[in-house]
């Protein structure tokens, strides 16, 4: 997939480069054919990512479907290596998620120009999960196929001082995203009943309230034009001991290591509780929880982008009407060419 977004790059400044003036002609040909092969590959690898995409994967809305936490739920029951809604592998994974990206990108842009005509809606992807489940992960390669000025991303430290005065909710509505915004939280409010919960930060009878008070305030997004996509990716205890030697053997993975994730390990049957609990009581008809099987990487992130595309496409944004007279605009353009030729 590298390969052939990397020829088609070449193609592009090759077709850009034709007419340097340190280009012989014989050079100029070779250039150009080149450029012609590098496009043709580009389309052939969309072509078959397309393909792919269509034989091996569900539609979005039931991959959304075959995810979506329901009243009977069990976070056990999640076999963490099963990939629900895609009958591929990894390469057939990895071009399926090639043939999204230019539909999610495509639809971020029409959201994010609809509102500049007036259009107040939004998306919200929530991201939960263990350490080394992948959310990072999600970021690069599910949300970085889209225009990043058109993304507003919060990753969700432990709370200030000053936070924690003000309500644990206060600085989740100051990272809310603006209209025509794809908002994307790499941990969130749902810490407030996770972390805070195992690690005994609070009474349970502060905690349990905060269920209510997170459905009450997801409602009240939901009526400001926000589309919530919550999604926690689920990994098992075996895949996270895996990841986590793999950053202690790899130099170039320590800076992703901190030794308070041994801490958190050893507390999994208590994070694995908390989960459960957070899932099945904030999972609603207008903010339902996903949970989407994370052991294998290439299906996590293209169920993600399935589950944004879906969001996108209830959603529908238009491209805005011309807010000018086109045709005047047209004549204008025309003229001022002629005076630019004319000098």
């Amino acid at each position: 997939m590298r390969d052939a977004a990397a020829k088609a790059l070449a193609a592009k400044r090759a077709r850009k480069d034709l007419t340097a003036d340190d280009l012989s002609k014989k050079d100029a040909k070779k250039a150009k054919q080149a450029a012609e092969d590098a496009a043709q590959a580009g389309e052939d690898q969309a072509g078959a990512a397309a393909t792919v995409a269509e034989v091996m994967a569900a539609p979005a809305g039931e991959v959304a479907d075959l995810l979506r936490v329901g009243p009977s739920f069990d976070l056990a029951g999640v076999d963490t290596r099963s990939t629900p809604g895609f009958a591929g592998g990894k390469d057939e994974g990895e071009a399926a998620l090639l043939a999204g990206a230019e539909e999610l990108s495509e639809l971020q842009e029409r959201l994010y120009a609809a509102a500049k005509s007036g259009d107040k809606r939004s998306v919200l992807l929530v991201v939960q999960g263990m350490d080394t489940a992948g959310k990072g992960g999600i970021v690069r390669h599910v949300v970085g196929s889209v225009d990043p000025q058109g993304v507003q991303l919060t990753a969700f430290k432990a709370p200030t001082p000053q936070e924690r005065s003000k309500g644990f909710l206060w600085r989740i509505r100051q990272a809310l995203p603006q209209a025509g915004y794809i908002g994307v939280f790499d941990r969130s409010h749902y810490e407030d009943v996770l972390v805070v919960r195992v690690k005994g930060l609070a009474s349970k009878q502060v905690w349990a309230r905060r269920y209510a008070s997170i459905n009450t305030f997801e409602k009240q997004c939901a009526a400001k034009g926000i589309t919530l996509v919550k999604v926690m990716l689920h990994i098992s205890a075996q895949e996270q001991h895996e990841r986590l030697a793999e950053r202690l053997e790899r130099p170039d993975k320590y800076w992703k290591y901190r030794p308070g994730d041994l801490d958190d390990r050893a507390l999994w049957p208590d994070f694995q509780e908390a989960y459960q609990d957070a899932l099945t009581k904030c999972s609603t008809e207008i903010a339902p929880w996903y949970v989407v099987p994370a052991d294998r990487k290439w299906y996590a992130r293209w169920a993600v982008q399935q589950l944004l595309l879906n969001a996108l496409r209830g959603i529908d944004p238009q491209w805005p009407q011309a807010g000018f007279d086109v045709e005047a605009e047209k004549e204008q353009l025309a003229g001022l060419d002629d005076v630019a030729e004319d000098d």
